[in-house]
């Protein structure tokens, strides 16, 4: 899971042109709400199985929050990777430390499923999932709407732009889903409360056996080389039909915009 600054607020850059995550409060990226979702539907599934869901994030300190209401929602236990060396990491970089992280979280092995979801809310590349399933050695389903389970048989479609296609795989695999897999739940009390029990780990750098040149932004294989505020917002063209050639108006500027 990733923190993330709040999409509703006025997010800035730092002087070195990484988001500022100082100025504007934080949360549980809402994309990988769904990827929680999706494990633990797979857990209430399995009731007569040892299942258990570790909720995993790399971030500061108060990410801490954030990898809580995974808890709430209902996971068993967390871990927090959090060292100031990560800050400006890529998604390289994040890649490797996340692979690590779900390791040490798993008493050293692969996990049998990597639960993701399709990407973060402020650096929104999409391609963690794989670059993680590349460095676990495992096999990659992405994109998942909709996903079953079936003892160590995953089945899932991916829904494209004009069909759904259904993927298949066994585990051990990294997954990753989408916004359309299933509302996200909402904390209950009960689930606040016993959350506040739920075993939550912190690690370092130095724990996951990585050095502070292969992270950061020192040690970034991208570079942003600018940013720009986003442009105000002008007055919009009004097509009126007084004249009753309005609807060539309409269709004319539609194709001057390529829409048509």
């Amino acid at each position: 899971m990733k923190y993330v600054p709040d999409a509703t607020a006025d997010r800035q850059f730092e002087p070195d042109l990484t988001v500022d995550r100082e100025q504007v409060d934080g949360l549980l990226s809402e994309l990988d709400e769904y990827a929680v979702e999706q494990a633990l539907r797979i857990k209430e599934e399995r009731e007569d199985e040892d299942v258990e869901v570790t909720a995993l994030a790399v971030g500061p300190a108060d990410a801490e929050a954030a990898v809580r209401k995974a808890l709430q929602m209902g996971a068993d236990k967390a871990v927090l990777v959090c060292d100031d060396v990560i800050a400006g990491s890529d998604a390289v970089a994040t890649s490797l430390v996340l692979a690590k992280a779900v390791k040490k979280a798993n008493g050293g092995v692969v996990p049998d499923l990597v639960m993701c979801g399709m990407a973060s809310t402020d650096g929104g590349m999409g391609v963690v999932p794989a670059m993680l399933a590349e460095r676990l050695g495992l096999p990659q389903i992405t994109l998942a709407s909709a996903v079953e389970t079936d003892g160590d048989q995953v089945r899932v479609n991916r829904d494209g732009d004009v069909a759904t296609e259904t993927a298949g795989g066994t585990m051990p695999l990294v997954l990753s889903v989408t916004d359309q897999s299933g509302e996200a739940r909402y904390p209950s009390f009960k689930g606040i409360m016993a959350a506040k029990k739920k075993p939550f780990r912190t690690l370092d750098l130095a724990e996951l056996g990585l050095e502070a040149g292969q992270v950061g932004l020192s040690g970034a294989w991208t570079t942003v080389e600018a940013a720009d505020a986003s442009p105000a917002r002008t007055a919009g063209e009004i097509v009126k039909d007084e004249d009753g050639t309005g609807a060539k108006a309409l269709a004319d500027f539609l194709a001057s915009k390529k829409f048509i």
